[in-house]
């Protein structure tokens, strides 16, 4: 078989095996994350909980920006410089410790813009100071990322960073019930810039022999300013309903709703589970012209991540009731949120994958596209609150009106990223199929069976009821929606380290 005719089965190869590492580290993550749940909503209680998610809120966002798009644009950097690859990188390094110790400044003098519903106390202020080990951590392992480790990122982000928090949490909650989960998220988040640090010195080194070209890592932020933008856009089209409650709402409102959005947004780390290796292979394609490749790898991808997180949808929203009561029974009131939160991650999938290959062949209009939807989904929000509150609804369906906005964009935004990006590459790129109907349904109706057990069998509704539904609804899917590409996620392909080698490496110096 020619070098070109079996390029698709190496993209397929590369993407499953990245694939098949980052959902282990996405299962890891959720078993480390439901800890930290339980102890935040019963040890902590929603108004601390509603303090923490929107000050959190603000700080990632000073952290997203520091990085200046080079997350995704580090990977062009490497791939077209002559500079050792350690130089590049210590530059990036050094451009994001600037940006983030601008943004960490900005909101030390502007603390209020953390606690927009409440007032500044404790340690509270000095939040701010962590921007830049986040905005570090994000650069490392997108340059080890680069190389194909994808191990880093499992380990930084799905073992280190979420036990961390979960366990200093518990501990700290002896100590203050106030202070106990910012600490426990600073603990976390020094925790993670070392499980990132390590492994990225063992694989770049030390910068022997640099000196630092600034003025061209600048320039790349600034032509990657779409990308920075496009990254900005996606977490905020994520985040900023939980600001918008702020705004409106006690932190105890906004404490029920960030619960939900967390069960929710465990989804969503499926298809940032692709983000490190996806990248690398569409840059590639593109390099070489071939379009068409990168759509067949726009749609396997979608399709893997629509089909896992329709699951998480149907098994966390059937019996949301019972999901969102093992956090406590106050939280018990965001069950309608999560339900609308989860369908949102569902609507999102495609768009968002989608979204992986237009940074690269339509950044301007990305960008410009993200931008008007974020404003729909602001404006929505706003005027479904409105709506709500004249006819009079209670406080918890009020506050569940920004999720219902966010699955509406988010939706409106799938169509059109995916069709925009079909015509740019002259190919289908829909992740859609239709077994996914019958799966749903089938689901559906084994859900609501067990939703209808009495109370004293509530148990069952989650311990028997959810693997049953998973059961189910793998079962259809596999039998009717799955093609042998798809089932490469559960193959292990035997020669993936040559398939490794295939993609971008350090250019040799001359002399």
């Amino acid at each position: 078989m020619s070098t070109a005719a079996s390029q698709p089965d190496d993209d397929i190869a590369a993407l499953a095996k990245g694939g098949r590492t980052n959902i282990f580290g996405f299962v890891l993550r959720l078993a480390a994350r439901l800890p930290f749940l339980f102890i935040a909503g019963r040890v902590y209680g929603p108004e601390i909980v509603g303090r923490f998610a929107i000050a959190v809120l603000v700080v990632e966002l000073a952290a997203l920006l520091a990085t200046l798009g080079l997350k995704r644009g580090l990977a062009e950097a490497l791939s077209t410089t002559d500079r050792p690859h350690a130089h590049v990188v210590w530059d990036a390094l050094v451009v994001a410790l600037i940006a983030a110790l601008i943004g960490s400044a900005v909101l030390i003098a502007f603390p209020q813009v953390m606690y927009p519903n409440s007032q500044v106390i404790g340690f509270e202020r000095l939040l701010p100071f962590i921007v830049f080990a986040i905005a570090w951590s994000d650069v490392s392992l997108a340059a080890l990322a680069y190389r194909h480790n994808v191990k880093a990122t499992v380990t930084a982000r799905a073992i280190i960073e979420p036990w961390t928090i979960s366990i200093a949490a518990w501990a700290l909650s002896y100590i203050s019930s106030r202070d106990g989960l910012i600490l426990a998220y600073v603990l976390s988040m020094l925790a993670a810039l070392v499980a990132s640090m390590v492994p990225f010195l063992k694989s770049y080194g030390l910068p022997r022999g640099w000196r630092p070209h600034l003025a061209p890592m600048f320039a790349l932020a600034r032509r990657n300013a779409p990308l920075a933008g496009a990254d900005a856009l996606e977490w905020g089209s994520r985040n900023v309903d939980r600001f918008i409650l702020g705004l409106f709402f006690a932190p105890a409102v906004v404490g029920i709703y960030y619960m939900a959005q967390q069960v929710a947004s465990l989804p969503q780390k499926l298809k940032t589970s692709f983000d490190p290796i996806l990248g690398p292979v569409i840059t590639k394609r593109l390099a070489e012209g071939d379009r068409p490749a990168v759509a067949a790898q726009i749609r396997q991808v979608g399709f893997w991540i629509m089909a896992a997180q329709a699951a998480l949808a149907l098994i966390g929203g059937i019996p949301a009731e019972g999901v969102m009561g093992v956090v406590g029974p106050q939280f018990v009131a965001g069950a309608g949120a999560l339900c609308f939160l989860l369908l949102a991650e569902v609507l999102a999938a495609n768009g968002a994958v989608s979204e992986a290959g237009l940074v690269y062949v339509a950044r301007h209009r990305n960008l410009m596209l993200s931008i008007a939807l974020l404003g729909v989904q602001v404006a929505l929000s706003f005027v479904l609150i409105f709506v709500a509150r004249d006819i009079g609804w209670p406080p918890a369906w009020q506050a569940a009106m920004p999720a219902v906005a966010l699955a509406a964009s988010l939706g409106l935004g799938s169509i059109l990223k995916a069709r925009l990006l079909a015509r740019l590459l002259g190919a289908r790129v829909s992740a859609w199929r239709w077994p996914f109907i019958w799966a749903v349904l089938a689901t559906s109706v084994v859900g609501w069976a067990f939703v209808q057990l009495p109370r004293e069998l509530e148990w069952a509704e989650l311990m028997i009821g959810i693997p049953v539904m998973l059961l189910v609804y793998c079962f259809v899917l596999w039998r009717w929606a799955f093609k042998d590409e798809d089932r490469a996620l559960f193959r292990k392909a035997p020669a993936l380290d040559e398939v490794a080698a295939d993609f971008p490496r350090e250019k040799p110096r001359a002399g």
